[in-house]
């Protein structure tokens, strides 16, 4: 029979981790603690009901009334931007069908050139003030971005001046479109030929009044609220 083996002597045992401890995750938009208990900064969700100048820096409550004043506004803004695209669907059902009508059948519909481009300058007015309390007109953003790091209150005063700056731009079109509004609607200006296929351009022309307004009380909202997130952060009612 053989000998049996002297027990081991007792040893400290060796615990092997799992895995190698890595940095601390933090889920999009919640801050996370990292060792020591020091707050891990992650990235937040801009809010998709926020314009381009509030979704930056949330510096103090907003009054309610200015609140719901801004929910009345994205309602009108929102209901002129489905307005918009429904006329996109309706351009493109009037085009194909011509196109079919013109080549399948030779009977072109009368009148798509001048509907075509009367709808263009109509679906941009009507969704304008949408495209920019979305916070997507085009610019660049490179300075912009480095102030957000580096200045963020320069980067709220240049936000005001640029609301400022384009709310007076849209009032001088406003006052210079009015005037057109009215000389269409006195003297019945039409597009199209006699005859053929005529249209009114009086409601091109309210259109572009209704998309100036709208986008003018977008731009004046914007204005108060940077200047609101400007003032020092207090409970405001």
């Amino acid at each position: 029979m053989a000998r049996a083996r002297r027990a081991a002597p007792c040893s400290r045992p060796i615990w092997t981790p799992c895995a190698p401890p890595g940095r601390p995750r933090c889920a999009t938009g919640i801050r996370s603690k990292g060792r020591g208990g020091a707050p891990v900064s992650g990235r937040r969700t801009p809010d998709p009901h926020m314009s381009d100048f509030s979704s930056h820096h949330a510096g103090g409550a907003l009054p309610r009334w200015f609140r719901a004043l801004r929910r009345a506004v994205d309602l009108v803004t929102g209901g002129l931007n489905v307005a918009g695209t429904l006329l996109i669907l309706a351009l493109m059902v009037l085009v194909n069908a011509d196109v079919i009508g013109r080549g399948a059948f030779s009977a072109p519909i009368s009148g798509v050139p001048e509907m075509v481009s009367m709808s263009i300058v109509a679906i941009v007015f009507l969704q304008i003030a949408q495209t920019f309390r979305r916070g997507r007109m085009t610019r660049a953003e490179a300075l912009l971005n480095t102030l957000d790091r580096a200045a963020p209150r320069l980067r709220l005063g240049l936000d005001l001046l640029f609301a400022i700056a384009a709310a007076t731009l849209v009032w001088v079109l406003f006052s210079a479109s009015l005037p057109l509004f009215e000389k269409a609607w006195v003297r019945g200006t039409y597009e199209g030929t006699v005859g053929d296929f005529t249209a009114p351009v009086w409601p091109v022309k309210l259109i572009i009044l209704v998309g100036c307004a709208a986008l003018w009380v977008q731009l004046v909202l914007s204005a108060c609220e940077t200047l609101l997130r400007l003032m020092p952060g207090k409970d405001r009612t």
